[in-house]
């Protein structure tokens, strides 16, 4: 919604949830990263993370070294938490 401009990529943790925003990412030629797992079809995304998406330690993981290297991409610049990465960390807390 406050987007200025469309994003360098996308990243997934669900391709099979997230199957809309991938087809809509697809019509951008927007790249997609995404997790995925036995249950997903590979073809779906462009960079595949082999992992178990249900499991919150994997996905917690996962998440924190895609933030730890776009953080270090923008050389340490302030990066914009958006709502879906706060969504995992409570997600995170309460299943722990």
């Amino acid at each position: 919604r406050n987007m200025k401009e469309m994003p360098a990529a996308m990243f997934v943790v669900d391709p099979r949830a997230e199957r809309i925003a991938i087809a809509e990412a697809r019509k951008l030629n927007i790249p997609v990263f995404g997790i995925v797992d036995t249950n997903c079809d590979p073809d779906d995304v462009d960079y595949v993370i082999p992992a178990n998406d249900d499991a919150i330690r994997a996905v917690r993981l996962i998440v924190g070294k895609m933030v730890d290297g776009i953080i270090e991409a923008n050389q340490g610049e302030a990066v914009e938490v958006t709502e879906e990465v706060a969504a995992v960390e409570t997600i995170e807390v309460v299943a722990e």
